[in-house]
């Protein structure tokens, strides 16, 4: 009899361990499924905060377009750049059609312009080269040992969708050369570098705002 009972105790006990094997084996299989419930919910906040973020990024470019410090308007669309003359007491008989060769090459290659010889062009660009002369920057010995070739380009600028930022100004650059060269050896050194800074101004001027 007391055999007897202490089988039955025996079995009830292992029932019992196998019932609490399986509990704690539902428990742990809650536990990794709230896990993954709360990743999943983790992944879906951080993807609605990226969306958020990416919302806010083509909101900020639609209402400016931006390039490489460049500042366009959206509704500004096309632009002419007409032939900058030289009027300059110093003709360099290439610069004129250097210079402006070079900036409609930069206004196409950083903006997203269209370049239209349309009258009705959002922007218009022109100008005259104005000044062109050499005067002495440094002297050794009584003598003049470098000189220094000015150019200024006097720029006209249009903005036919809004006036009030239309505007014309004077750009000034001095480039020095040894006082030994003459000025046609001198230009055949400089001519890169004058239209070069020349036209990197003006389009500063014009799309940067500086």
């Amino acid at each position: 009899m007391i055999l007897k009972t202490f089988r039955t105790e025996n079995k009830e006990q292992g029932r019992l361990n196998a019932e609490g094997r399986r509990q704690k084996a539902k428990g742990t299989e809650h536990s990794a499924l709230r896990t993954q419930h709360y990743a999943f919910s983790f992944g879906h906040s951080a993807l609605r905060i990226q969306h958020f973020a990416l919302g806010l990024l083509f909101l900020a470019f639609s209402s400016c377009y931006s390039f490489k410090d460049v500042s366009i308007p959206p509704e500004v669309k096309t632009v002419r750049i007409q032939y900058f003359e030289n009027r300059a007491r110093i003709v360099n008989p290439q610069l004129s059609q250097r210079l402006s060769d070079k900036l409609r090459q930069k206004v196409v290659n950083q903006t997203r312009l269209t370049q239209t010889n349309n009258d009705e062009a959002h922007y218009d660009i022109s100008g005259q080269i104005t000044d062109y002369y050499v005067s002495t920057s440094g002297i050794s010995g009584q003598r003049a040992a470098s000189n220094r070739l000015n150019v200024t380009v006097h720029v006209i600028f249009k903005n036919r969708l809004d006036d009030k930022k239309s505007f014309e100004t004077d750009i000034t650059r001095n480039f020095d050369f040894d006082a030994s060269l003459s000025l046609n050896q001198a230009e055949s050194q400089l001519t890169d570098q004058i239209v070069q800074n020349m036209v990197d101004d003006i389009f500063n001027r014009i799309f940067s705002n500086w």
